[in-house]
């Protein structure tokens, strides 16, 4: 990166210029112990038990859509960030930057589904801020949010993809692609005829089921921005192990498959707001999805592949005619805004 180039949108989207900025611009002055484990929450040394920190902002567009809002997002997003990090979520900020002109009917609806989906997470909303900016100076609304949850000893290992071994099996909760999916049709007006509903839903209560039923949990990571194979690719990278995936076992809903398929997307790059990426040891994993199939979040949750100790680094998608390709990280932005 030199310093001719300008910020693009691809900048934004989870995925590898995402992660070369990460690394080039903010690590190379932010980077400290606790910030360079890159955890979706900063496991904090504390009395016990320890603090899970982390903060989130929401841009979507459009701010309404099939399946939720901006408001229901940014308490998904929070609780989910901590949740997957092993902590107990607790309290969040909201902080919002709105347009002038914006309808207050409008805002009371997004601020009325912020607060109802944190009672449902059970967390509390204990601060924040209002900015109004002048008309054309913000686009609608913008939220910032922080979150802070308590986190135990072995819980907080489990954001930093610890003794992972070959073998080791790959778990989802449910269908990949909703979300990006549905923004997408709601903000292009495509008017496809299969409704696709954004999968937005925090996770926390289906997550801890599972840290309290069952220690076989290695790794967690929810797959937002860059999808599926984002988060499989810094997996694979950081552990130097290979990853395998099987196409057939890959849960896609008809509707985004169709979508995909018209728009040309590949739906393991296409982002979600309520799934968790678990990986868990092979004798444990029929428990855990047992766990998680008596949740309502987890109805669909399936293995969908496996740690190996073949192609390091890599993630490979074994096709449904027996084939194999390579599966990489993100790279441009095909659905900016996303949330």
């Amino acid at each position: 990166m030199n310093k001719e180039q300008k910020i693009l949108l691809s900048h934004g989207n989870g995925g590898r210029m995402m992660h070369d900025l990460i690394e080039t611009v903010f690590l190379k002055y932010f980077g400290n112990e606790i910030l360079n484990e890159q955890t979706d929450a900063a496991i904090l040394p504390a009395d016990a038990p320890n603090l899970a920190f982390t903060t989130d902002s929401f841009v979507i567009d459009p701010l309404f859509f099939p399946g939720g809002n901006i408001g229901k997002l940014a308490v998904c997003g929070t609780v989910n960030d901590l949740a997957v990090s092993g902590a107990i979520p607790r309290y969040i900020s909201v902080s919002m930057i709105i347009e002038e002109g914006f309808p207050m009917n409008d805002l009371e609806t997004i601020v009325k589904s912020l607060a109802d989906e944190a009672r449902n997470a059970g967390v509390a909303i204990v601060t924040g801020d209002t900015k109004v900016v002048n008309k054309g100076k913000c686009d609608k609304l913008f939220i910032n949010t922080a979150g802070i949850g308590m986190v135990g000893n072995r819980e907080s290992q489990v954001g930093k993809a610890k003794n992972i071994m070959p073998g080791d099996v790959i778990i989802i909760n449910g269908t990949i692609g909703d979300h990006g999916m549905a923004v997408m049709n709601a903000r292009e007006s495509f008017n496809f005829k299969s409704a696709v509903l954004s999968d937005c839903a925090s996770l926390n209560h289906l997550i801890r089921e599972v840290m309290d039923q069952s220690d076989g949990v290695k790794f967690m990571r929810d797959p937002t921005r860059g999808g599926v194979a984002t988060v499989l690719n810094e997996l694979a990278g950081k552990i130097n192990l290979g990853i395998e995936i099987g196409e057939s076992t890959l849960p896609i809903g008809g509707g985004v498959k169709a979508m995909c398929e018209i728009l040309g997307f590949d739906p393991l790059h296409i982002a979600n707001e309520g799934k968790v990426l678990i990986v868990a040891g092979q004798d444990e994993a029929g428990h855990i999805l047992e766990i998680m199939k008596k949740n309502k979040l987890g109805e669909q949750s399936a293995v969908i592949g496996h740690i190996t100790g073949d192609h390091p680094g890599r993630v490979v998608l074994k096709t449904e005619t027996g084939g194999r390709r390579i599966v990489d990280i993100l790279t441009g932005d095909p659905l900016p805004r996303i949330c």
